[in-house]
């Protein structure tokens, strides 16, 4: 793990110190900042693999932070975990939304906050498509870095969430994805979502890529996959 960069966003100086040596100890590289703009320049400098960020910060709302981080190109595949002392419902429900792939409330152990990172990694790695700049199929070309989607070269307005959903797929040619793997895949473990929805979504994305949404095809009582 000395190769993956955790960084650690909190103004709660003795708070910040115990994330810090949870992670070193654990074995991550370990990044830290006060404010949110020191974190926003040190991501300019270098890009983490994951950000651990307080809700409370002295210059800006955590929620707001991860919600331009997830809009950012330079960030939008980056996990965000939000930490605060906040547990209400609609407070976890709000910063998922905004993009956050988990939500930690204060105080937690060590071992809870390693497993929850270690969960947001393993969720990356389980998408290629989220250490991509680009994806390749035919007909059909996904550019990261520019958030653009070419199909018949065509460009292709999707939305964020449309987006990842064409990510996750293409990035595994074949690989059939049920609706749950989907939800996770996009917006992180137990995000709230029916079925019907994914369905919803799938019908959308498949009629704004025109020819080439024929290559996600419906795998009856099971999911989805991109066609290899």
């Amino acid at each position: 793990m000395s190769d993956i960069t955790v960084l650690v966003v909190d103004d709660d100086e003795e708070m910040l110190n115990l994330e810090v040596g949870a992670l070193g100890r654990g074995g991550y590289k370990v990044e830290s900042a006060l404010t949110a703009k020191e974190a926003l320049s040190k991501i300019k400098v270098s890009v983490p693999d994951l950000i651990l960020l307080d809700v409370m910060l002295p210059d800006a709302n955590g929620r707001e932070v991860c919600a331009e981080l997830s809009r950012d190109p330079l960030t939008q595949h980056v996990p965000v975990i939000l930490v605060t002392a906040q547990d209400e419902e609609a407070d976890i429900v709000d910063g998922l939304g905004l993009g956050a792939v988990d939500y930690i409330t204060k105080p937690f152990s060590s071992k809870v906050l390693l497993a929850r990172v270690q969960a947001a990694l393993r969720q990356r790695a389980a998408n290629p498509a989220a250490s991509l700049d680009l994806i390749q199929r035919e007909g059909l070309t996904i550019n990261f870095g520019r958030h653009e989607v070419i199909a018949k070269d065509i460009p292709v307005d999707l939305t964020a969430t449309e987006f990842k959903i064409l990510a996750l797929l293409a990035g595994r040619p074949g690989w059939v994805f049920d609706r749950y793997a989907i939800v996770d895949g996009v917006h992180g473990a137990d995000y709230a979502v029916s079925d019907r929805s994914v369905d919803v979504q799938i019908g959308i994305l498949r009629k704004k890529l025109g020819e080439v949404g024929a290559n996600i095809e419906t795998v009856r009582g099971v999911g989805y996959r991109y066609k290899g």
